[in-house]
């Protein structure tokens, strides 16, 4: 069983490598973090939902968030990703999925009625590196507005 982080639980720091190739560090970021993880890069349900926090980006950033999207994609699928379809908020690669497996964003879930290992869609939120929210198995489509709402940025 994949071990869940919540509330309260001090956040597993990282680096990893974005869609320019540089290395992205979760304890360099300021202020508020926005994490969240989803399975595959140019799919419907990931492209949906990392347009919707391009969408969100400057209400975000204006209230102190960074935003970090992470997939076991390589930077230059996720460089492809970003170009295709405008994107304009951070993407890092966890090919290893070590940073999946910390976060317990990778292990069994249900995929058409199968059990199976795979990312687990999830999103986090970040304070001082402490985690502030946890939401796992979060839907692709509304869970930007759902978490916008959950922060009192619903406007």
């Amino acid at each position: 069983m994949t071990t869940r982080l919540q509330a309260g639980d001090t956040a597993p720091d990282f680096t990893l490598t974005n869609d320019a190739g540089e290395s992205v560090s979760l304890s360099d970021q300021q202020g508020k973090v926005i994490v969240y993880f989803y399975p595959a890069a140019m799919t419907p349900g990931c492209t949906k939902q990392a347009c919707d926090f391009s969408d969100s980006i400057d209400r975000l950033q204006a209230e102190g968030y960074t935003v970090l999207g992470i997939s076991p994609d390589k930077p230059e699928k996720l460089a492809k990703f970003r170009e295709r379809d405008g994107l304009t908020i951070q993407l890092l690669s966890d090919p290893d999925k070590e940073v999946l497996t910390a976060w317990g964003a990778f292990g069994e879930k249900k995929l058409y009625g199968k059990v199976v290992q795979g990312v687990i869609r999830s999103t986090f939120v970040v304070e001082n590196g402490t985690i502030t929210l946890a939401q796992y198995n979060v839907k692709a489509t509304g869970h930007v507005a759902k978490l916008r709402k959950d922060l009192g940025l619903a406007a």
